[in-house]
């Protein structure tokens, strides 16, 4: 899709009550045009649902125009569709840059209707054509074999928001206005979204965004009464204690609903017109020196309809319009039942097709002429095709930020502290481009260096006991990861670069967002006119392996399952052992565009191993053997492979390697490093899947590996599926055995420490020397050392709590 320069049509604020006032007084002209487009939006809409022939009713309907398979959601989809026109009226006066975000996602014939009557629809899909024949591929492709989804999807222009698991809509929108001061979002919330927990939670994005340097969001609640079986919560409520609700929240209530024509068009117009005069007062006030700095009081609109308005309103004698009967087909057995298929006619000829399309199936100019111009389209809208106006990280060198490592394992360090230096200087380079969204965490995920140039975030009060806290700050915290992750999501989608950190186990809060997002990501990537976005970085800290203190609730390794299902072009994983490694990494994942980054790696002190040349090289690379900890000659395959991938298990891997070098010298041991999960399954599995040839240099073909492994075991035997002898693979990993308890007490728990590592070794080993089942009881006489010594003195044993190399790198 072609993009032309965004027209700047701001008005000064003197011009803006005038304004405003002609916007809330629309002439029969304008009422004219709205409604006709409306009327063709629900025709469209319809037809999408219904006909597979016959699309402009040019004879009478019979069964062989009626799909053989009737899917889809009318319910919604009408209010949609007026608040639709609405807004391209107010964008087409003003020129206000806007996107538009539903809700109720499975109102996705109306919004397709829209972007059809529009011309961008036929612009991205040519087939698609503006005449009778694209009308009927139109109506053709919805919901059916080789067509699209029934959900405002990546594949309609102007979403960034498929709205099919409910309850995102609000935390996409928020996301989607920071640093982006001339946006405005429209927000459908539709009534049963209304009643999820995350929607539930995100109405506080208002507490998070700053007029002066952040766009504006108008959530449009749209009460039509029901979900798909019953009632909702908030359209039962007595209203006065909905706009209670609402008001709490911090929301200047404006209230509009009916159903009669014109007078809804009437009345729409002006409480529209008044909202938008209130956010440019709001933004005007804040960007010209005026306000006091206090959070504002955004308007947002309740807006009740009947479910399913304009449609049948009795069907067999039973009310439809404004039941739940009306949410998805309120028609369904229209083949076969002669009263259904001419009600069903009665119904789409009761829009008056024949002045909506002219001779060709072309929109009329009456319809043509409410779309804004070019880009201010919403469906157009380069801001709802974020890649479109992506703009490259200006990053720092990474090196710059190494740690110096003279031999491995011979000093320690917080890894993510490295991190927070280089996000922080990200951050100055980028001041309206990047921002870290973190539940609460910042400090204590030790990202802390970012505070040095923003503060966090924040609209409310600020007391003189409050630290790193103002309204101008841009680094976001909010105890939700659901907004975390959404805000995150709306900001990449809308072409900007950022990072969710959180706790390893609390990532599951949201990953049915991580999940949706790939998804989103895999599909838009078989779509030429979608531009690739920033990816959607994910960095994982506080992992199960170290959460001592918080107990068994905090130890979760799951998310890294989640990431491993999606598909291979998309999902990635990384697991760095040091600080070099990490910063590596981080660097090529800012860098990257329409992936799910996921880097794990624990915040506390640490063993490094890696100088940052190395660790380039093995990041590269994404695995490779360790030489310098083995005993491997590299001349003739080894008899055992140990191998890691994670920070404490690559450490109890070392460890256990240099127990079998010191106790069995004899026994050649490799060690291999795994930094990039994906590259373990066959290439013709994951595009970062190594060779056949590489696999076989690091593993061999026939060795048995013994692999220490930072999620759960099965993530491994999934991964190497397919590669030669995959049985030979062991792996030890975290097997849901936690508790608050010591570092090695949860490895030693998980049957994952350096002594059960020793003991796989010596039970999988090609041959034994002599002295190996001494070696094994040793072994099994230090776990239980250590079970007794854990007990008594409350922490590890001094040989594990003060392990390091020592001078081993130079055996």
């Amino acid at each position: 899709m072609s993009v032309t320069a965004v027209s700047d049509h701001r008005t000064a604020p003197s011009d803006q009550q005038e304004l405003v006032r002609r916007l809330a007084a629309p002439d029969d002209a304008e009422v004219a045009g709205l409604d006709a487009w409306w009327r063709a939006n629900n025709y469209l809409t319809i037809g999408q649902i219904y006909l597979q022939g016959n699309p402009l009713l040019r004879e009478p309907l019979t069964n062989e125009h009626i799909k053989p398979r009737l899917l889809g959601h009318w319910g919604t989809s009408p209010g949609l569709s007026f608040i639709y026109a609405h807004v391209s009226r107010l964008i087409k006066q003003t020129g206000q840059q806007t996107i538009y975000l539903a809700g109720p996602g499975h109102g996705g014939p109306a919004l397709v209707a829209a972007g059809y009557l529009e011309g961008t629809y036929s612009e991205v899909y040519p087939k698609v054509s503006l005449d009778e024949s694209g009308l009927l591929q139109l109506f053709r492709q919805f919901s059916s074999p080789g067509g699209i989804p029934s959900h405002v999807s990546v594949t309609t222009p102007g979403s960034i928001h498929e709205g099919g698991e409910l309850g995102y809509v609000l935390v996409h929108a928020f996301g989607a206005v920071m640093d982006n001061p001339d946006l405005l979002t429209i927000a459908v919330v539709g009534d049963g979204e209304a009643e999820t927990g995350p929607l539930e939670g995100s109405w506080k994005g208002v507490s998070f965004i700053n007029p002066e340097h952040d766009g504006a969001v108008l959530p449009i609640l749209h009460l039509n009464g029901a979900k798909i079986a019953g009632p909702t919560v908030l359209a039962r409520k007595d209203p006065a204690e909905v706009r209670k609700l609402f008001e709490g929240h911090g929301y200047e209530v404006l209230e509009v609903g009916g159903e009669d024509l014109p007078g809804m068009h009437h009345r729409f117009a002006a409480v529209l017109a008044e909202a938008w005069g209130k956010i440019k007062g709001i933004q005007d006030a804040a960007r010209n020196g005026t306000w006091d700095g206090t959070r504002p009081r955004w308007p947002m609109i309740i807006m009740r309809t009947p479910k399913g308005w304009t449609g049948p309103d009795k069907i067999d004698g039973i009310t439809v319009t404004g039941t739940w009967r009306s949410h998805q087909v309120p028609l369904s057995g229209v083949k076969g039942n002669e009263d259904h298929l001419r009600e069903l006619e009665k119904w789409l000829r009761s829009y008056r097709p024949e002045e909506l399309f002219d001779a060709t199936g072309a929109p009329v100019g009456l319809i043509r002429d409410v779309a804004p111009p070019g880009d201010l389209r919403m469906s157009a809208s380069p801001h709802a095709n974020g890649g479109l106006l992506t703009r490259d990280l200006d990053l720092p060198d990474f090196r710059d930020y190494a740690i110096d490592v003279k031999k491995p394992a011979e000093g320690r360090a917080e890894s993510t502290r490295k991190l927070g230096e280089m996000m922080r200087d990200i951050y100055s380079r980028n001041p309206d481009s990047f921002r870290l969204f973190c539940p609460d965490e910042t400090n204590s995920n030790r990202l802390g260096a970012v505070f040095e140039v923003s503060d966090r975030g924040f609209m409310e009060s600020v007391t003189a006991d409050d630290v790193k806290i103002s309204n101008k700050g841009r680094v976001m915290e909010v105890l939700s990861e659901h907004n975390c992750h959404g805000w995150l999501e709306g900001y990449n989608l809308t072409g900007r670069h950022g990072m969710f950190a959180t706790y390893e186990a609390f990532a599951m809060v949201s990953a049915s967002q991580t999940v949706q997002h790939g998804k989103w990501l895999q599909e838009a990537s078989h779509l030429p006119w979608r531009a690739k976005v920033p990816s959607l970085n994910i960095l994982l800290t506080s992992t199960a392996w170290r959460n001592d203190h918080n107990g068994f609730s905090h130890q979760g390794p799951g998310l890294i399952q989640v990431v491993l299902n999606q598909r291979g072009t998309v999902a990635r994983v990384y697991l760095p052992p040091d600080a070099n490694t990490l910063l590596s990494v981080a660097d090529h994942c800012f860098r990257s565009k329409s992936y799910v980054n996921l880097i794990v790696i624990d915040k506390q002190p640490q063993l490094q191993w890696l100088d940052m040349d190395q660790a380039i090289e093995h990041c590269a690379k994404g695995a490779g053997i360790w030489e310098w900890a083995g005993t491997d000659d590299g001349n003739s395959d080894p008899d055992i492979v140990l191998a890691c991938a994670g920070d404490v298990v690559t450490m109890e891997t070392v460890a256990a390697a240099q127990i079998l070098a010191k106790k069995l010298p004899q026994l050649k041991v490799r060690v291999v490093n795994v930094v990039n999960l994906m590259t373990l399954p066959r290439s013709k599995d994951h595009p970062h899947g190594m060779s056949e040839t590489m696999f076989r240099e690091l593993f061999t073909d026939h060795v048995d590996v013994v692999f220490s492994f930072h999620g759960y075991p099965g993530a491994i035997h999934q991964l190497v599926h397919g590669r030669p002898d995959a049985d030979r693979f062991r792996v030890r990993g975290f097997i849901e055995e936690g508790t608050t308890t010591t570092p090695f007490d949860m490895t030693v728990r998980n049957r994952a420490s350096r002594y059960h590592l020793v003991i796989d070794a010596i039970n999988n080993a090609r041959r034994l020397p002599s002295g190996a089942t001494e070696l094994k009881a040793w072994c099994e006489s230090q776990l239980a050392k250590h079970e007794q010594y854990v007990v008594e003195h409350l922490e590890d044993m001094p040989e594990v709590r003060d392990w390091s190399l020592g001078d081993w790198a130079e055996h």
